[in-house]
């Protein structure tokens, strides 16, 4: 059983990579070919609808078809050979004409990843919306912004939000290449060569790949994996981007910060042992998978080593590696997109930890306040030590700086001290411009 998917796998992309559903589009590809076989003339007419309508999920005894596929190493031989069991000898004899194994699969896998990669544009589409949403609520916010995991300068949850949904944008315009270009047919015979259907070749894989709703490339990718690979890559790549949507949750609503929290509900994240729990479950949901579909991504790149005109074992790595990758990166836009969309944001709490080291995020402003009159080297003196006296002494940053730089220059610059919401530079631009690109999709 596998646990993670269980509790929060995307039913919808995991039907894709089913048994069923894997059976089903071989057979599907096994008819269409017979169609368009029949539509090239190099079989007779009726021939190919016979051979389709005997292309039937049902009438395949699934058991025998692994046990035998075991034997084989490979499904579609055996396969092929229930599919002629059902029909007279001269139909029989044209069943999987011009194709190789490779040839089936592969262009089922096509089915498959182009779905695949819908369902992920789905589950996108709902993260950023909701991103989308926050970004606008809160673009003046104000929070700590914090470099190398400590305070820096003031922020807002928008900006904070903005850069994420400025991620996705770019993700969606990945997804959409990377969709349009695995949905290409495969028919290219044994070698590549499509030697076996002669000079109809190019008329049967046209027709096949515009029966398949499918992409027609002139030239063979059996063992060209890159455009398999740069699906489950960009899925990798927004996986990365939910797991470190979810760290930050995790880490911004851990008990000393607490400026956000996910959904509350009734043992929503409870503890078997602390009653005061309430644990990040989904943020937690979206690095597991996250983090599983970056590692099956990671395997499938090795698909792409692969020697002369077919794979010895590489090929194999796709069966396993791809539907693991994708499946684990809908789990992961699962999990963000609940998040996202119930995620509960205390700005008074952002508000209390801008002072909670003593107002020392401040420290930049002050300095470009006093390099007006004293230069920035001599301004960045004087708020550094002002800065120590402040830690030290456990005084606010703003007297510690007015007595490091004197009565004379601070008279001058206190009026245009700025306060935290004063000092968050062009972070609603950027929000409102990330909220447009993402809003502008087609």
């Amino acid at each position: 059983m596998d646990l993670l998917s269980r509790l929060g796998g995307d039913e919808a992309l995991t039907a894709v990579f089913a048994e069923r559903r894997l059976i089903e589009d071989w057979l599907l590809v096994e008819a269409r070919l017979a169609e368009a076989l029949e539509a090239a003339g190099v079989i007779a007419t009726g021939t190919g609808s016979r051979i389709a309508a005997a292309c039937r999920y049902e009438a395949i005894d699934v058991e025998r078809l692994w046990t035998e596929s075991a034997n084989v190493g490979y499904p579609i031989f055996p396969l092929v050979k229930q599919i002629c069991a059902a029909l007279p000898a001269e139909d029989a004899a044209h069943v999987h004409y011009g194709a190789t194994t490779q040839d089936i699969m592969d262009s089922a896998l096509a089915l498959q990843l182009r779905d695949a990669a819908a369902r992920l544009n789905e589950l996108l589409a709902e993260f950023g919306d909701a991103l989308a949403e926050l970004t606008e609520a809160h673009a003046e916010t104000v929070m700590p912004g914090r470099t190398h995991a400590q305070q820096a300068v003031p922020t807002t949850f928008g900006a904070k939000c903005a850069v994420f949904l400025d991620e996705l944008t770019r993700h969606r315009t990945r997804l959409a290449r990377a969709r349009k270009s695995v949905s290409v047919v495969s028919l290219f015979g044994a070698g590549g060569t499509s030697a076996a259907l002669g000079s109809a070749a190019p008329a049967v894989r046209a027709e096949l790949a515009r029966r398949l709703d499918l992409a027609d490339p002139p030239v063979p990718w059996h063992v060209s994996r890159d455009r398999v690979a740069e699906l489950t890559q960009t899925a990798a790549l927004i996986a990365a981007t939910c797991v470190r949507f979810g760290r930050e949750i995790i880490d911004l609503s851990r008990t000393e910060i607490a400026e956000v929290a996910e959904a509350d509900g009734v043992y929503r994240g409870a503890s078997s042992t602390m009653p005061q729990k309430a644990n990040p479950i989904s943020s937690e949901l979206a690095v597991g998978f996250g983090v599983m579909a970056e590692v099956n991504a990671q395997a499938v790149l090795r698909a792409l080593e692969v020697g002369h005109e077919r794979a010895a074992g590489e090929w194999q790595v796709e069966w396993q590696a791809v539907p693991a990758a994708l499946i684990a990166t809908a789990g992961s836009l699962r999990s963000v997109a609940a998040i996202a969309s119930g995620l509960r944001v205390f700005p008074e709490r952002m508000r209390q930890n801008l002072n909670a080291d003593g107002g020392r995020l401040m420290s930049e402003a002050y300095m470009i306040s006093l390099a007006g009159k004293l230069g920035r080297d001599k301004a960045h003196e004087v708020v550094y030590a002002a800065v120590r006296t402040s830690r030290e002494q456990g005084l606010p940053l703003r007297e510690a700086v007015k007595s490091a730089a004197g009565e004379a220059i601070w008279s001058v610059v206190e009026p245009r001290l700025p306060e935290p919401e004063d000092y968050i530079g062009a972070a609603p631009q950027a929000c409102a411009a990330a909220v447009e690109a993402w809003r502008s999709r087609t």
